[in-house]
């Protein structure tokens, strides 16, 4: 009997904004899920900022469509799709609970969610059978009203941000209608299992790193111990310019390094605080051993991982609860043998054994933030011992295709036949 070949079926991505240099761990998603026989589309809510992209982001085929990132800029796309969809059966149930979650939040964020889920709803990929959000915030409340009005089912990717600044009322109604939702560390399920109806819906998804994309650096050696200028550190932390990540704990912290140590620091990303780290960096009179180098692309970050004997991240709870989850620079840093300085902050634990594969200090402590560099500096045998044993734990734990294929399997793929 002959057989009738088949597109496999489409999963709809919602994403915030895409491309993203800050978010490779997305990318590498969906290009593992795109070569294990996914068929995707992604749907961005707001349009690339960015002025590069990293190689990872031209392998992946799948098409993007862009929202109306503000109603007001295409008006006549939104009202389109409501007339589209406002007789579909699953209209009035989307239109109450959004009315519900307005009563609660009147933002004009919330606005723009309902009506960017109405034209994701009249624009729907044709054969789509899933709706997939990255962040349980906004892309995931976009993905929630479509899938009522559509009669789709939809699941989750939650991180970081998205989950601890969101009200628990959200986030509840969310885990209860959601399909099922991964998060990506230990941390985050405990928390989201505490409001969540059925815990068993919730599961723990560590992003992982695609190692083949982040191979050791099998000569890589740790001398230099700052003691003179031939001899100095190189210290380095690539992240955004934005309070979660602490930077002028950071700041302080190198500042208060003794005076007969040679090392320089390299500062990578973008962010809003640039202007104020720079100030700063002058105010404490080391701006002179700091290059602020902005953001990058992928290929620029390896190449400095590389070379880095240090990496440091001062992440820390901003007053908001932003935070973060497990940084993938830090699995980065580790791949390419830096010693890793960070904080005892959500779920880097996780990832870093204070003492054994790095070090490890309360968050907003610049002193003892000091103390651990001064140590990783004056101590190469250490750094070298760190770099050994996080590159190991780093390949055996969190190998991203081990962890991307519990994804793949959730996921509809459709078969061929």
């Amino acid at each position: 009997m002959s057989q009738e070949n088949t597109q496999p079926e489409v999963i709809t991505v919602v994403l915030k904004g895409y491309p993203r240099l800050s978010e490779t761990f997305i990318a590498q998603e969906l290009l593992a899920l795109e070569k294990r026989g996914h068929r995707l589309h992604l749907i961005s809510l707001r349009h690339p900022t960015d002025t590069s992209r990293h190689p990872i982001h031209d392998e992946i085929k799948a098409p993007v469509t862009y929202l109306p990132e503000y109603l007001h800029d295409e008006p006549v796309r939104v009202l389109k799709a409501w007339r589209r969809v406002r007789n579909l059966p699953g209209y009035d149930l989307a239109f109450s609970t959004w009315m519900r979650d307005f009563s609660r939040d009147k933002s004009r964020n919330r606005v723009r969610r309902f009506g960017q889920a109405l034209v994701l709803a009249a624009e729907l990929p044709a054969d789509t059978t899933h709706i997939y959000a990255h962040f349980l915030h906004t892309p995931a409340s976009v993905a929630r009203y479509a899938a009522m009005i559509t009669g789709l089912p939809w699941s989750c990717s939650a991180h970081a941000k998205d989950i601890y600044t969101s009200p628990d009322w959200e986030l509840a109604e969310k885990l209860q209608d959601v399909a099922w939702l991964v998060t990506c560390t230990s941390f985050n399920v405990s928390h989201l299992r505490d409001l969540a109806e059925e815990p068993t819906k919730v599961e723990l998804l560590y992003h992982g790193l695609d190692l083949s994309r982040f191979t050791a650096p099998l000569d890589k050696k740790h001398t230099s111990d700052g003691s003179s200028l031939e001899n100095s550190v190189c210290i380095l932390s690539v992240g955004r310019a934005v309070k979660k990540k602490g930077y002028d704990d950071l700041l302080k912290a190198l500042a208060s390094l003794p005076v007969d140590l040679a090392w320089h620091f390299t500062h990578i990303g973008g962010g809003p605080l640039l202007k104020d780290l720079k100030k700063q960096a002058d105010d404490l009179g080391i701006s002179d051993k700091i290059h602020w180098k902005g953001a990058q692309p992928q290929k620029m970050v390896l190449e400095a991982l590389r070379e880095a004997d240090i990496f440091v991240l001062a992440s820390r709870i901003a007053e908001d609860g932003d935070r973060d989850g497990l940084p993938n620079v830090l699995m980065e840093a580790q791949s390419q043998r830096a010693a890793v300085a960070s904080t005892r902050v959500s779920a880097i634990p996780e990832l870093i054994d204070c003492g054994e594969t790095g070090i490890l200090v309360p968050e907003r402590s610049p002193e003892a933030l000091g103390v651990a560099l001064e140590e990783l500096i004056r101590d190469p045998q250490k750094r070298a011992q760190f770099s050994l044993k996080g590159d190991e734990k780093l390949r055996r734990k969190f190998d991203a295709q081990n962890w991307i294929e519990r994804l793949s399997v959730k996921l509809p793929k459709g078969n061929v036949g």
